[in-house]
């Protein structure tokens, strides 16, 4: 039962405080860690194959070094109590979901828009995306911010929660290292193709089930919500290869088919342009609107997969 305190622990600090700019957060120490390495390795790995192995060696101590000490530290609080263990492990799963933070980030792009204050509006939203925002318009930054809330209700929320009801805060901060990796160097530019190569492979082998598992979650979060439940789940499946990430898809199609609107197109990226095929049904056009229903699905799939969660685990540990 102790992991199953941890989790709610973890969800309720989430909802509540979500990640203050003041706090120290574990992925800022793996970013250092991983800016660290980047610099060191690609003193002595030049060419592009040996760049790659430089890759694997990042990927491999950034996440095997992030288990461990998550591992010791969680050990550690149990060995002096159970209570302290319960506490500490919930603490450490609370920095791995990003429910409230990615709401906020969201709802400061979307009071700029209403304002209609474009320039602050890309300005929020390069904050939390990859692509190039400065010529954005309107409805493409509306576009961003829901495509970006839908994919990270995955990797903010569904893959943590995964991999901590399978292995409890190291697991899950193993993933978040995964995740920041990928964010950092797993890009196909000229830069990163070779030494971002594992990191990017490892982070879609990771999200891999968890996306998968959006297509539900997601789903039965729009019927909480709202909106159209089944459209969300026939989008999902349906355009499930509309994207060239074998993940993101199902999550922007369950949001997409929720709200009747169309995502995908090209982006621009560090200045190369990245051609997305579009998805879901144009049923009407985006508005500012939907970026409000995009974090209430996302609230509402969070509270649906932590209830499943933990009845689960309920049941496993009565078994």
């Amino acid at each position: 039962m102790n992991l199953i305190y941890s989790i709610l622990i973890a969800f309720i600090l989430d909802l509540i405080f979500g990640d203050p700019y003041s706090f120290p957060h574990p992925t800022r120490f793996i970013g250092k860690y991983i800016n660290f390495m980047e610099a060191s390795l690609r003193k002595s790995f030049k060419s592009p194959s040996q760049l790659k192995f430089a890759g694997f060696i990042l990927m491999i101590t950034t996440v095997a070094l992030t288990y461990a000490i998550t591992f010791s530290l969680v050990k550690l609080s149990f060995g002096i109590n159970e209570s302290v263990g319960v506490l500490i492990e919930g603490f450490i799963l609370y920095t791995t979901f990003s429910v409230k933070c990615l709401k906020d980030e969201a709802a400061k792009i979307y009071k700029a828009l209403e304002t209609g204050d474009i320039e602050k509006s890309r300005l929020a939203l390069s904050y939390i995306v990859g692509r190039d925002t400065t010529s954005l318009e309107f409805k493409e930054i509306i576009r961003a911010v829901v495509e970006t809330v839908a994919e990270n209700t995955v990797d903010g929320f569904l893959s943590p929660l995964f991999y901590a009801a399978i292995g409890g805060a190291p697991l899950a901060m193993a993933y978040k290292a995964i995740n920041t990796l990928d964010s950092m160097v797993g890009y196909k530019n000229d830069k990163y193709i070779n030494l971002g190569y594992f990191s990017a492979k490892t982070d879609d082998i990771a999200n891999f089930i968890p996306a998968r598992l959006s297509t539900l979650f997601m789903s039965i979060g729009s019927l909480l919500a709202g909106e159209n439940a089944k459209k969300a789940f026939i989008i999902s499946i349906r355009d499930r290869k509309n994207h060239k990430s074998p993940n993101c898809a199902f999550a922007e199609g369950a949001v997409a088919g929720a709200l009747g609107i169309q995502l995908g197109g090209t982006n621009v990226y560090f200045g190369q342009e990245v051609y997305k095929p579009t998805i879901g049904d144009k049923l009407r056009e985006i508005n500012n609107g939907d970026i409000l229903s995009t974090c209430k699905i996302m609230y509402m799939t969070a509270m649906s997969a932590v209830i499943t969660t933990t009845a689960l685990l309920v049941i496993k540990e009565f078994m």
